[in-house]
């Protein structure tokens, strides 16, 4: 690199370090949108996320009105939470080793070939069930293979003193973006056709894609160590990993958390929402029922803009646990709910403190993480924390259609109570927040 490249690269990187330590005395609302750097990388990534969500809207209604099938519904479900379980730690080795923009980039480029393939074979009339099996294939490992580059880019760019502040605000965009993508994805149906809806879709991949070639951040320059290779793609990775992160509490604690929380509930209660709604007495594909979808994700966003305004909750283990206790709650309080407004108020708190444990829990693995390891330590907790989402369908679906949804969300619910109860007394006892 020349002299003139490393005086560009070190002012780029010294004003966000300057900014931090004018902030760092004090708490400041929206503290990591005072990076003009930062403010980019949320507003792309977003609309990258809303490009995911318009892509499952489209994509999803066209597979059911060519085939009809039920199996291959839940195929894209486990397509979209397997590479997570399968593949985070090896993501989250290479973005330790490499360059995270570049590895960014590769995703939102297999995400929008992805999204103008469906486009093509949905305009041709030639789509078969093989084609629709290899592209949810690879929807899921683009998002896999940017989740653990995003975190270290987001922690290049602000910096370990605003970072909860940058996770926060990174959870709430992809929130919002859930929460805009059916909309705008309806919109584009109504007024192109899923084809020509699906061609501009691939276009709200390009911002980020286009932004990252002309930042200096690569997730490793501020001092961080290049990580340890893991060399084979084997679940036993993740083991090793586990291994090296053994005697830090916190990161043990929030990995298990995180892994307790998809495992027993996970986001499985929404593909149950139209008998949630039926049984409220509301309907099944109208408002009532759309309402109830969008209540979880609008108490996300909300919640994070609050939390931010506020610059409220500073990370500790212990009060990722208790927020994960109030969500338990709020859940298990949706389960046994016979009233539609009072189902919906709680599943609109049920979104506040899910993104609040959360995202409080990923910051406190970030910094605590070995730096030459923080990738993979990150991709240990999108493993756990996304991978294990493939099996809430069992613990809530498969169980509710023997016992009933509402008495399998609810004993779900009261299971990850007593395990969070469990790892909060742990963490009280050794101090470990």
């Amino acid at each position: 690199m020349s002299n003139l490249q490393a005086t560009k690269d070190s002012s780029f990187h010294n004003r966000p370090l300057e900014e931090s330590a004018s902030l760092r005395r004090k708490r400041v609302a929206f503290a990591a949108l005072y990076h003009h750097d930062f403010r980019w990388y949320f507003v792309t990534s977003m609309l990258a996320m809303m490009a995911d969500n318009i892509e499952h809207v489209i994509s999803y209604w066209v597979i059911f009105e060519a085939f009809h099938s039920p199996a291959l519904a839940g195929f894209a479900v486990f397509t979209h939470w397997t590479p997570f379980l399968l593949l985070s730690v090896y993501c989250g080795a290479l973005a330790d080793r490499f360059d995270c923009r570049r590895i960014i980039q590769a995703s939102q480029l297999i995400f929008a070939a992805v999204s103008l393939a469906w486009g093509i074979l949905f305009l041709t009339g030639t789509i078969q069930v093989w084609h629709a099996v290899v592209l949810l294939v690879f929807h899921g490992i683009a998002g896999v293979l940017s989740a653990p580059g995003g975190q270290l880019l987001i922690h290049d760019i602000v910096g370990s003193e605003q970072l909860q502040s940058a996770v926060r605000l990174s959870a709430t965009g992809r929130q919002l973006g859930i929460l805009l993508g059916p909309a705008v994805g309806g919109a584009l149906m109504v007024l192109w056709g899923p084809s020509v809806g699906l061609f501009a879709n691939a276009i709200f991949y390009l911002p980020v894609t286009v932004w990252l070639l002309g930042v200096p951040y690569t997730g490793h320059s501020r001092g961080a160590q290049v990580g340890r290779s893991r060399s084979a793609l084997r679940l036993r990775e993740a083991f090793d990993v586990l291994r090296d992160v053994s005697g830090n509490w916190t990161v043990l604690s929030m990995v298990s958390l995180a892994g307790a929380t998809s495992l027993f509930v996970g986001n499985a209660f929404q593909a149950q929402m139209p008998e949630y709604a039926h049984d409220l007495g509301t309907d099944r594909t109208g408002f009532g029922y759309s309402a109830l979808l969008a209540a979880n994700a609008a108490g996300a966003v909300l919640g994070g803009l609050l939390l931010e305004g506020k610059a409220f909750l500073a990370p500790r283990a212990r009060t990722a646990m208790i927020c994960t206790v109030i969500w338990c709650l709020a859940i298990a309080g949706f389960a046994a709910a016979t009233n539609y407004p009072v189902a919906l108020v709680l599943l609109f708190f049920a979104g506040i403190f899910n993104l609040t444990f959360f995202s409080m829990a990923q910051t406190l693995v970030q910094l605590e993480a070995p730096p030459d390891l923080r990738g993979q330590v990150i991709g240990l907790f999108h493993m756990s924390g996304s991978g294990l989402r493939a099996f809430s369908g069992v613990t809530v679906g498969m169980l509710g259609g023997i016992i009933g949804v509402h008495w399998s969300l609810g004993l779900s619910a009261m299971a990850l109570l007593t395990v969070t109860l469990a790892l909060l007394a742990l963490t009280v006892r050794r101090h470990g927040d």
